[in-house]
């Protein structure tokens, strides 16, 4: 008879630096501490989700892992150094051989590595998005594509396009019939100026970014040797923000981590807010599917803010059918409920948070501790018009200057001519956005222009008139195109349409500047609503003239908020939800909460795009620490139904039950009693 006898490994006792349990709380601790395996942390929003992550990857270097072995992905190189900064600083030791960076940068070191495996050489070039545009034109070129005849996209729209294909591990025309709809009749000549770049990117030796991704999983996949060293080599692999990833991401992180499979992804689904940028909400979701027998860890104690934030917080992400259920719970000490606002406008809304905003920095909050935040930045357009008025100094972030971007001055640019012809700056803007017309043309029918109009009286008729006379400067190619943009001009200085700002924005957009916005910018259905929002705002404006001084106004105040933000003043923050995530604040104000805009109207068609913007509004609640301000207005000005709307209360708001929050009635003052 024979029986087996298990020999055990033996360990020395492993003597540790750092006091684990004395250092985390009870949930850290269990995720830092993990035993080897797939673990899926869960960690809500104030977590301490990168403290954990640090404490991970010093706990397993303490259990004897050599740094070489364990890889730690991140979503930016900063993050990446702050957090090997933080390791070394605990255990008192240098960590150069710890792989740790964004995808892209661990992609080009093993890419280095093995790029003869691949058919490049090892010097290869990465090109930036410029270079990609000037390869793209050139690959238009050499397949005889006449981009005048044919509303072929530009060449941001064309890499745009790739690169939605390679993250989402989806063919071109998969992507052309989900974004881009109304070039699916072109997609074999775009599949074809696909393959032309491809092979161009590779006779030059130049890769762009996303190739950094797609040859270090092609590598991994063709090639066994190389596959077999990185799967050995790291043992562990941590990945910061998981939420975030794409599927090409997930699959990478799947393969490497095949043989050990000790892949520890740290995220918070309720915080996934990237869809419309490639982020695949499923690799988050469905990773203990992918990972049979992955433990699960969720980090609910929140340090940021108050209980009763936080039960607003938990009560509005509720209702996310896609979602690990979680509940935030409070380290601090009680606070006040969060507010409700109703407003009669978005004038009076913005009246409401300027006065709050004194208020609260005369009891002692500094304003630079406090944001406002919004779905989309026209929601703060009156609000900065307040501010200003009432002299409070604010910073704006929100990316690229708002009003500097191409499309609304475009679009200001056909009203600035219109209401004054002598504007030489709109309409060298205007005509060079026509086909073959570069600088030179501009400056020809300029000269044209300037003549034409200088010689035209009263009677010899409108501005169209006077612009149809430049015809013949004109070159053949765009022959087309000023026709049609000479009767845009005619249709926006018809008297009924002139005087009404809104009615001229409309109006540009539907005769042919959409069409421009699909074929020019990658984004174009955001353009197109920041559009609709302008024609929305435009309403308050009895004149044209009225309209365009605000709009200067406006632009120089992005301007001066910008230089001011440079500079370490006290300073009420304004911010998209986007650009907010990660910061936190002692007040917050959430604005324009209305069904239509927050959530907004496109994402109410889709149950993914209303559970992706409820996500967006849990980013925003949890930004705040003690106070936060919830407001909406019960009239908007909207451009398409031709006047003042009726708003209905945003259905994020009616999903949060009475007692959590406090309403506030706004009266005005009356100095009498």
């Amino acid at each position: 008879m024979s029986r087996e006898y298990v020999l055990q490994s033996f360990r020395p006792p492993v003597n540790l630096q750092i006091d684990y349990a004395n250092e985390l709380n009870a949930q850290q601790h269990a995720a830092v501490t993990a035993p080897p395996g797939a673990a899926l942390v869960i960690a809500g929003a104030g977590s301490g989700k990168t403290r954990t992550l640090i404490y991970r990857v010093a706990y397993l270097l303490e259990q004897g892992i050599p740094p070489d072995r364990i890889l730690l992905l991140t979503f930016t190189n900063k993050a990446a150094k702050e957090m090997m900064r933080r390791v070394a600083d605990l255990l008192g030791s240098e960590l150069s051989a710890l792989w740790g960076g964004t995808f892209h940068a661990v992609a080009a070191r093993i890419l280095r590595r093995h790029a003869e495996t691949l058919g490049y050489r090892p010097d290869f070039t990465i090109i930036d998005r410029d270079d990609a545009n000037e390869l793209l034109k050139t690959c238009i070129s050499e397949a005889q594509i006449d981009v005048k005849a044919t509303r072929f996209p530009k060449t941001d729209v064309l890499a745009n396009v790739f690169s939605m294909a390679v993250n989402k591990l989806q063919s071109v025309s998969e992507i052309l019939a989900g974004e881009y709809e109304f070039f699916s009749t072109l997609a074999p000549q775009i599949e074809d100026i696909a393959r032309r770049y491809t092979a161009r990117k590779k006779a030059a030796n130049v890769m762009d970014f996303d190739d950094l991704l797609v040859n270090w999983l092609r590598l991994l996949r063709e090639h066994d040797a190389v596959r077999e060293q990185y799967q050995g080599q790291f043992q562990f692999i941590l990945v910061d923000e998981y939420q975030d990833t794409n599927k090409l991401q997930g699959d990478l992180i799947d393969l490497l981590g095949a043989r050990h499979k000790n892949v520890m992804v740290v995220g918070d689904d309720s915080q996934s807010i990237y869809a419309w940028r490639g982020a695949d909400f499923r690799n988050i979701l469905e990773f203990p599917k992918r990972y049979a027998g992955a433990q699960t860890y969720k980090i609910e104690v929140n340090y940021r803010s108050t209980p009763e934030i936080l039960e607003v917080a938990n009560a509005a992400i509720a209702p996310n059918v896609n979602q690990f259920a979680k509940q935030l719970a409070p380290a601090r000490k009680s606070g006040s409920k969060p507010v409700l606002v109703t407003c009669g406008d978005g004038n009076e809304q913005a009246a409401f948070v300027a006065q709050r905003v004194l208020e609260l920095r005369e009891e002692g909050a500094p304003m630079d501790k406090m944001a406002v935040l919004y779905r989309s930045h026209f929601h703060a357009l009156e609000l900065q018009l307040e501010l200003t008025r009432r002299n409070i100094p604010f910073s704006i972030t929100s990316g690229i200057r708002f009003f500097e971007q191409a499309h609304i001055k475009d679009v200001a640019a056909y009203l600035k001519l219109v209401s004054n012809p002598t504007d030489e700056l709109a309409f060298k803007r205007l005509v060079q956005m026509l086909p073959g017309v570069g600088g030179k043309g501009a400056e020809k029918l300029w000269s044209n222009w300037n003549a034409e109009h200088g010689t035209r009286s009263a009677e010899q008729g409108t501005l169209a008139a006077a612009l149809q006379k430049c015809s013949a400067a004109v070159p053949k190619k765009a022959a087309t195109a000023w026709a049609e943009f000479v009767i845009t001009i005619s249709q926006l200085e018809a008297p009924a349409i002139r005087a009404q700002p809104a009615k001229m924005i409309r109006q540009v957009i539907e005769a042919g500047y959409e069409d421009y916005l699909q074929e020019t910018f990658p984004n174009h259905r955001s353009r197109l609503d920041d559009l609709e929002q302008l024609a929305s705002f435009a309403l308050q404006f009895t004149s044209t003239e009225d309209f365009l001084t605000q709009l200067s106004l406006l632009t120089n105040l992005e301007a001066e908020a910008e230089q001011a933000a440079s500079k370490d003043t006290e300073q009420l923050r304004l911010s998209t939800i986007h650009q907010a995530k990660g910061l936190e604040f002692d007040v917050v104000f959430i604005i324009m909460l209305c069904d239509g805009m927050f959530p907004s109207a496109r994402s109410m068609e889709s149950t993914d795009g209303e559970e992706e913007e409820r996500r967006l509004f849990y980013v925003a609640i949890t930004r705040a620490r003690n106070e936060l301000y919830l407001s909406w207005p019960l009239i908007r000005a909207t451009a398409g139904y031709g006047g003042d709307l009726m708003q209905q209360r945003s259905r994020f708001l009616t999903e949060i039950p009475a007692e959590l929050i406090e309403e506030w009635n706004l009266r005005p003052f009356n100095p009498y009693g």
